[in-house]
C-alpha cells in the first residue's frame, strides 16, 4: 500500500518540478545583483563568526543543539544536523538561501588524516560516489587549491553540474584546523555523458544551485576527530503557486547533500 501511494506522489512532484523548471514566467535565469550582494554579506558575517569561534580556547567547534550529552551522542556514531537558515533572513529577490550545519565524530582519526583526505581531490569520485563524478586540481599554491568537480544531484530529477571552487586550508595547531571553500562557477550540464553534452549558459540555467560556500572545522580529542561542516547555498526562489507542492522538497536537498558529505567523510576516515 505504501509503495502504491509513493508512485503517484513521485509522479506529481516530477510534474510540478518540470512545470517549475520550464515556465519562463517563473524563471530567474541568473541571480539578481541584490540577491548576490545579500548572499555575500551573509557569508562575510558567517566568516567573522567563525574567526571568533576558532580563536576561542574552549569553543573551536560551535555548540550543537540540543547540547546535552552531545559529545557522547557523536562518539556513538550519531550525526547531528541543524538548520541555521534564518527565518527572517536577508532580502534575496528571486533567490533562496539555505544554511545547514552538521557535526560528527570519526573514532581513531586525526587532524592530519582529515587533511590528507580532503586534499586528495582526485579520489573524491571514490569517497563521495555517487554525488561526485569527476574531480581534479587545476592549480595549487601551498594550502590554496583551485578545484573543478562534476557533481550529480539525484532526487525527483537528476541534475549534473560542473563546479569550480577556491579552497583554503588553515592549520590552527596540531589538533585543530579549518577550511573555506567558495564556488567561483557553477554550470548545469545538459545531456551529460553523451555526444550532445553541453554546459547551459547563465540565461538557460535553471537555478538549482547558483552559489555554494562550505566551511569545515575539525578538532582532535577523545581518541578521534570531531568534524563540523557548515554549508550555505543560493538557489532560485520557488513561485508562490508551487511552493506548497515542491517547497519542502527543494529545501530538503541542501540538508541531504550536507548529510551525505559528512557521513561519507566519516566512512572514508574509518577506512
Amino acid at each position: 500500500m505504501m509503495h502504491q501511494q509513493s508512485v503517484p506522489r513521485r509522479l506529481f512532484l516530477l510534474c510540478a518540478f518540470l512545470l517549475f523548471a520550464a515556465n519562463p514566467a517563473c524563471l530567474n535565469a541568473e541571480p539578481t545583483p541584490a540577491a548576490l550582494s545579500a548572499y555575500e554579506s551573509y557569508i562575510s558575517a558567517l566568516e567573522s563568526r567563525l574567526a571568533q569561534q576558532h580563536g576561542s580556547q574552549n569553543g573551536f567547534l560551535a555548540p550543537v543543539s540540543p547540547a546535552e550529552h552531545s559529545d557522547a551522542r557523536l562518539r556513538q556514531g550519531e550525526l547531528i544536523i541543524e538548520e541555521l537558515t534564518p527565518s527572517s533572513g536577508p532580502d534575496l529577490p528571486g533567490a533562496m538561501l539555505h544554511h545547514w550545519r552538521g557535526t560528527a565524530f570519526a573514532p581513531g582519526a586525526t587532524a592530519a588524516d582529515f587533511e590528507r583526505l580532503m586534499k586528495n581531490y582526485n579520489a573524491y569520485p571514490q569517497y563521495y560516489a555517487p554525488q561526485v563524478l569527476q574531480s581534479k586540481i587545476l592549480m595549487q599554491h601551498g594550502d590554496n587549491y583551485f578545484v573543478v568537480m562534476r557533481v550529480r544531484q539525484r532526487h525527483v530529477i537528476t541534475v549534473v553540474m560542473d563546479t569550480t571552487y577556491v579552497v583554503t586550508f588553515y592549520r590552527h595547531d596540531a589538533r585543530h584546523g579549518y577550511s573555506i571553500s567558495r564556488s567561483t562557477q557553477i554550470s548545469e550540464i545538459e545531456f551529460p555523458g553523451t555526444r550532445h553534452e553541453r554546459a547551459l549558459s547563465p540565461s538557460e540555467d535553471q537555478g538549482f544551485l547558483w552559489r555554494l560556500s562550505t566551511f569545515w572545522s575539525y578538532e582532535e580529542r577523545d581518541g578521534g576527530l570531531y568534524m563540523q561542516i557548515e554549508s550555505v547555498s543560493l538557489t532560485r526562489s520557488i513561485p508562490a503557486s508551487l511552493g506548497w507542492a515542491i517547497g519542502p522538497f527543494v529545501e530538503s536537498v541542501p540538508r541531504e547533500s550536507l548529510e551525505f558529505t559528512l557521513r561519507s567523510t566519516v566512512n572514508a576516515l574509518r577506512k
